[in-house]
């Protein structure tokens, strides 16, 4: 029902060598369609509505004996253009990778994929490749791989929602965790769908329901941060409200492009893993903040460039049939053209002080001769004080006088015509303004043309009506608006008379078009540095609000007095500053407090500030290193999970064996109220073995929990480290009853405060006694508990002997210091040593 009753299909043979006029290599290419692998497959395609055609080169056959695999590839479009979901399976091997990723306009991590998995056939949307019209993607895929089948389909069938329930349908339940990573990244999603349908009915190849492997495979080089977390961070979208910038991109967002805009969003969600590329991200910042003039002189010429991937986009375009609106669109495109190579010069100019290598780089890429050959052939046509400019009418005129004059002796007259009827509605309302005594004036907007327009009072006017001989009144305050039909007939010859300019127009332009076509690809530098450029400045400009400070790069996660970068903007004052240390022999960190004492907000703060040095930005801080990671992982617990158990536990248990199941030794793991969703016994039971677990990875930890039993881990283990939220207790007005007062400071060991239940049953209207007798059973029971777990001389022994270790292991890797500073570092920690476990009766020179 899908795609047809397939019974019919063998009744349409002869359909199979259909020609189509889009174009797949290029815009003077055409597509044929060839019967790929088998007459049967075939047959299938040319009867669905499915597919549109294929594309195959005469030595595509010796590459189909050997590759088997399928891949779906599609882009987002609008402000998600960049944005590349691709799906792929193999017929020899029943498993599913998906990918997304943000990819620039090289595209270069979809032909890396692409390469690696050396596809028999690639499925792509027909409006990637519609005639005249083919995307920057779908020709450089052609281009890379010319002896491989290409298969169009309808984008309809590229459904996110389609995609999901195909992979919760046959994804086997071992990798059902899968679901949690993908099912807000809805473009591998959108190519699953297309794949998975395509096999089935194009391939003949059908599966059997959780039969499948299906696993995401994320960009090369970058870390990798799943929906959940990235949802749960804020990094792009608010979870209260969409539409407010409380987000890590609203935070550091102070581009001037779209294209600036999209690679910021683009890079949060997908942080650098190479210190090198991050450090000459940080250069760069750090040379626009010491260097004022190279900032402001950068940020005034950036501001002016427009969506210059969008241009890109458009120029290369063919359109299907020639109008109007396309020929007038050809025409402001090639303006905007002008516009963008204009500001190539003084870009380079700005950037002439610059010291650091990548901003060197960009200055010599801009030095690339194709600029100006296109810039001068350009000229040759259009004129030199043609420009981009706002207003509907002022554009209007540089698109009408864009060509220069005597190029085109019948586009010289039009022009001239539409001068004259343009003088003439001018002076015609000037006669009407004489004629009624009114403060007539000439309006102008792209829906209407041209109209009148009046401020005046209605008292003012005889009879507070307007004469008869206007007409389409509209009235905004003391502000009429109105026409008349001689007006009306004006504006119909002048809209005749820009047809006939802007068609003369467009044939000198597509000419140029064709001429400077060769040189073109130089734009998509040009692209890339400007986004790249404007999302440096705006990382510069946000370190001049905040108190930012540069990050390090080690093996060790530091961060002094550190805060918040959302909340400092939400909050009246800033938020409150606390230090953060992880290390390879104090990984796991175990964080303790009440409710609403700042853990979960602690949590969020040291992964949204990891987020920002992975991307090249400072961080909110007094000092902060780093250890790079390459997976992100949180589960933070939100208000809402209360409300059902059952689910919330279940939600629970995917979430941590999806970290369990991806985390290595490399990534940043963030687990908040873990075990609520069930009994305190169960959930106990299941922290304990989760932590236990993820000790043996050198993963950096910080786990939050309710559950103080937990807090004895660090007797067992020496790389646990217990910290809490401290709060005060101050009396009420009256003085009988005590309230929690919270300093959202971070202290080392476990909270003092214990009961939290038992706190809100004592303000409650219970029997004393109740209460007395809750009280009594607890102490008993914590004290099982802390004999149980209590530490040893001996253990508290080995533990100092690991941390001397570790900190010794560490200082050989990373110091920096002198021989002098050195030995009285190497005192400091010989006397912390020594004081962990002062053995009785020994000698201060004998330990």
């Amino acid at each position: 029902s899908y795609f047809g009753d397939k019974s019919s299909c063998v009744e349409n043979v002869s359909a199979l060598n259909l020609t189509s006029s889009s174009s797949a290599r290029g815009p003077n290419s055409t597509c044929i369609a060839k019967p790929p692998l088998s007459a049967s497959r075939s047959v299938f395609r040319s009867h669905t509505p499915l597919a549109g055609y294929s594309v195959t080169s005469s030595s595509a056959v010796s590459t189909h004996s050997v590759a088997s695999v399928i891949v779906a590839v599609v882009e987002g479009r609008g402000l998600a253009r960049g944005e590349v979901g691709m799906a792929s399976i193999d017929l020899k091997n029943p498993e599913v990778i998906l990918s997304q990723f943000a990819d620039n306009t090289t595209y270069a991590k979809v032909i890396t994929k692409l390469k690696i998995l050396t596809p028999l056939e690639i499925i792509m949307s027909n409006t990637a490749c519609d005639a005249g019209n083919t995307t920057k993607l779908f020709n450089l895929i052609t281009e890379h791989f010319k002896n491989v089948t290409f298969t169009t389909v309808q984008r309809k069938y590229f459904n996110e929602t389609k995609g999901l329930e195909y992979i919760e349908q046959l994804c086997a339940s071992e990798f059902s965790t899968i679901l949690m990573e993908v099912q807000s990244k809805y473009y591998c999603l959108a190519a699953a769908a297309a794949l998975l349908k395509y096999v089935e009915f194009i391939q003949n190849s059908v599966y059997a329901p959780k039969s499948l492997k299906v696993r995401f495979q994320g960009s090369e080089k970058t870390a990798m941060i799943d929906s959940s977390s990235a949802q749960n961070l804020e990094l792009v979208i608010n979870n209260r409200d969409s539409r407010n910038n409380h987000t890590l991109f609203g935070v550091l967002n102070y581009t001037k492009t779209p294209g600036g805009s999209r690679r910021l969003r683009s890079n949060i969600l997908e942080p650098l893993v190479d210190a090198e590329s991050i450090n000459m991200r940080l250069d760069c910042v750090q040379e626009l903040l010491q260097d004022e003039e190279l900032f402001f002189g950068l940020q005034a010429v950036i501001s002016k460039f427009l969506d210059t991937e969008q241009l890109l986009s458009v120029l290369v375009q063919i359109p299907k049939q020639d109008t109007v609106k396309t020929a007038e669109s050809k025409i402001t495109n090639l303006i905007y053209l002008k516009h963008t190579l204009e500001l190539v010069e003084p870009l380079t100019a700005a950037l002439r002080s610059c010291n650091t290598p990548l901003l060197k780089a960009y200055r010599s890429s801009l030095e690339d001769t194709r600029f100006g050959t296109i810039l001068e052939k350009i000229t040759t046509v259009i004129n030199d004080d043609t420009r981009y400019t706002k207003g509907c009418l002022s554009m209007r005129t540089q698109k009408c006088y864009a060509v220069k004059p005597n190029i085109n002796e019948f586009l010289d007259i039009a022009r001239r015509t539409y001068t004259e009827i343009v003088d003439d509605i001018a002076g015609m309302i000037t006669q009407l303004a004489e004629k009624y005594n009114l403060p007539l004036k000439t309006s102008f907007s792209s829906a209407r043309g041209f109209f009148i327009q009046m401020s005046v009072d209605s008292s003012a006017l005889p009879n507070g009506q307007l004469p008869s001989e206007f007409t389409r009144i509209t009235k905004m305050r003391n502000t009429y608006s109105f026409t008349s039909a001689d007006l009306i007939k004006m504006n119909e010859r002048c809209q005749e008379s820009l047809r006939e300019i802007y068609h003369m127009t467009y044939l000198i332009v597509c000419k140029l078009l064709n001429e400077i076509c060769e040189h073109i690809h130089c734009l998509y530098k040009l692209s890339d540095i400007v986004s790249m450029l404007d999302m440096l400045l705006s990382f510069a400009h946000a370190c001049t609000l905040s108190d930012y400070v540069r990050p390090e790069f080690t093996d060790t996660l530091a961060i002094k007095q550190g805060w918040h970068p959302i909340l400092e903007k939400i909050a009246v004052e800033k938020p409150v500053s606390n230090n953060t240390y992880l290390t390879e022999g104090n990984n796991f960190v175990i964080i303790t407090g009440p409710n609403m004492s700042g853990k979960s907000t602690y949590l969020k703060q040291i992964a949204l500030c990891q987020i920002m040095a992975q991307i090249g930005s400072y961080v909110p801080a007094e000092y902060c290193s780093f250890r790079i990671a390459e997976q992100i992982f949180t589960r933070i617990g939100m208000d809402d999970d209360i409300e059902t158990n059952a689910s919330t536990f279940m939600k629970e248990m995917k979430e941590i064996t999806y970290i369990i199941q991806n985390a290595n030794d490399k990534s940043l793991i963030i687990i908040d109220e873990l075990g609520r969703g069930t009994s305190a016994e169960e959930g106990i039971g299941i922290c304990y073995a989760a932590c236990e677990y993820l000790l043996n990875l050198k993963a950096f930890t910080l786990f939050a929990t309710h559950f103080l039993e937990l807090c004895h881990m660090d007797g067992l283990y020496p790389n646990v480290e217990n910290y809490h939220f401290e709060v005060q207790h101050v009396r009420s007005s009256a003085g009988n009853k005590e309230k929690i007062a919270y300093t959202y400071a971070l202290s080392k060991g476990y909270t003092e405060e214990k009961n939290y239940g038992l706190k809100a049953a004592e303000v409650s209207s219970l029997p004393s006694s109740i209460i007395l007798d809750a009280k009594e059973i607890i102490n008993r029971i914590a004290k099982q508990i802390l004999h149980r777990q209590k530490s040893t001389p001996e253990m508290m022994k080995q533990r100092a002997m690991y941390h001397l270790a570790m900190r010794l292991v560490q200082t050989a890797r990373n110091s920096r210091l002198d021989p002098d500073s050195l030995r009285i570092y190497l005192k400091g920690l010989k006397k912390k040593y020594r004081d962990s476990f002062p053995a009785p009766g020994q000698s201060d020179e004998q330990q």
